[in-house]
């Protein structure tokens, strides 16, 4: 059933959307601390350029949060969970964490004692990580589809404000404050969050899942092993069920194939963006900078917030569809950049077209892994999908230099455009062959 666009814009003003400005403040705030900041302090500390390489590495929880993504969809925290709920309960335990390994991380000289800001900055990842899985899982049972888009543009503008307080903010803090102070004032900012996730109610409890074994292996534990027929039960439903769970949806290898090449094209394109301004047409990093300070940001949180509307307006899978097409058009917006040559209005242009139909696309891609997840499994699944997702912006992408290197950049652009059609197929063969209900 389609919607009046004023009625569509009307989705923003829900307070369940709007609480999600502010959790996801909190979600990108952590991710801000251990870039800028945490880097600035290790370099005034004298370690080496090798040295500061490796920190890179604490980032690895944000890749493997799958792992204990069923364990945050299933077990419940004592007390807290009596009295916020299964989802605040978690929320509120990982921010009190990121309070605290925040702060702590602002205490030991770098120089001093490198393994131990190491440490702390692993668990600040690994606090952050597990913050994204049950945020995540909150904002898809606290949201109906309807509203899936906007609540993901919300959390992505929430997130990018919060990721920017602390990276820019926590530099500004430590020309003012000793650095001790600067982590505690960003630990503090996590307040934000916890305000949030206490003034919005709890999700609908899920659906009630038997916590069983397989009924092939029941049938080989005898019967007096309670204790490791309640634990294979318990295992089977947080890691084998949701797996399971996903395989039984109709056409769920089309959907797999689709979450692999729906973003296809836009990742080639990303892949090779700065070997072209930089190498090939000779802007400055620094001019590059300047324009994507002033038009690349707001042309991305602002094209999250017009996919928002347009999911509200047209339905998820058709406005999917809409912002494939278009986030594929404006690959050719490069063409142009190739022609015209050293540009700023067309080096202003070319980003602020990319990145509306950029962030078009992502708050709708987000907004249907979202309608995929069972609400039994929702922490798992999603967190399984996004990892998928993961895999095609990494991995499927990593051929593009070769191609780049092989043909000149007019035709570049115009094979990554031509890369978004298989999924831009697929997903049209799906609208068909799966119509959208209502």
């Amino acid at each position: 059933m389609k919607t009046g666009w004023i009625d569509a814009l009307r989705v923003y003003a829900d307070r369940r959307v709007l609480s999600l400005l502010f959790l996801g403040f909190s979600s990108g705030l952590p991710f801000g601390v251990l870039a800028e900041p945490l880097t600035a302090r290790l370099v005034e500390a004298g370690l080496s350029k090798t040295a500061i390489g490796l920190f890179a590495l604490v980032s690895l929880p944000y890749s493997l949060k799958f792992v204990w993504a069923p364990l945050m969809d299933h077990a419940r925290l004592p007390f807290l969970s009596a009295a916020l709920g299964r989802r605040r309960a978690w929320v509120l335990a990982t921010q009190i964490l990121l309070f605290v390994v925040i702060f702590a991380l602002g205490v030991p000289d770098p120089k001093a004692a490198p393994w131990t800001v190491a440490a702390l900055a692993l668990l600040v990842a690994f606090a952050s990580a597990s913050q994204d899985i049950v945020v995540d899982a909150y904002r898809v049972e606290v949201l109906d589809e309807r509203r899936f888009a906007a609540g993901a543009a919300t959390a992505v503008f929430g997130w990018r404000v919060g990721q920017l307080a602390s990276a820019a903010g926590g530099l500004v803090l430590a020309d003012l404050v000793p650095w001790e102070t600067a982590f505690l004032v960003m630990a503090a900012a996590v307040g934000v969050g916890v305000v949030a996730i206490l003034a919005n109610p709890e999700p609908a409890a899920p659906p009630k899942v038997a916590v069983e074994p397989p009924a092939w292996l029941a049938r080989r534990i005898p019967e007096g092993a309670k204790t490791l027929r309640a634990f294979l039960g318990s295992f089977h439903v947080a890691a084998i069920a949701p797996l399971a769970d996903f395989t039984r949806r109709e056409g769920w290898l089309a959907i797999l194939a689709f979450i692999l090449l729906y973003k296809f094209g836009d990742q080639v394109l990303a892949v090779m963006k700065m070997p072209f301004f930089l190498g090939t047409i000779g802007f400055t990093k620094t001019e590059i900078a300047e324009v994507v300070k002033v038009f690349g940001v707001a042309a991305t949180l602002g094209g999250g917030f017009l996919g928002g509307i347009l999911l509200a307006r047209t339905g998820l899978m058709w406005g999917l569809f809409a912002c494939g097409i278009l986030m594929a058009a404006s690959n050719l917006v490069f063409v142009v950049q190739a022609w015209v040559g050293r540009d700023l209005a067309m080096l202003a242009v070319t980003i602020a077209v990319e990145n509306v139909t950029t962030g078009m696309g992502t708050a709708a891609f987000v907004a249907y892994l979202s309608s995929l997840c069972n609400r039994a499994y929702t922490a798992t699944q999603y967190a399984l999908l996004t990892s998928l997702m993961a895999f095609s912006r990494t991995a499927m992408s990593s051929g593009a230099g070769w191609l780049a290197d092989r043909m000149d950049w007019t035709w570049f652009f115009v094979v990554s455009t031509l890369a978004a059609l298989p999924g831009l197929i697929l997903l049209w063969w799906m609208i068909r062959r799966w119509p959208p209900r209502g």
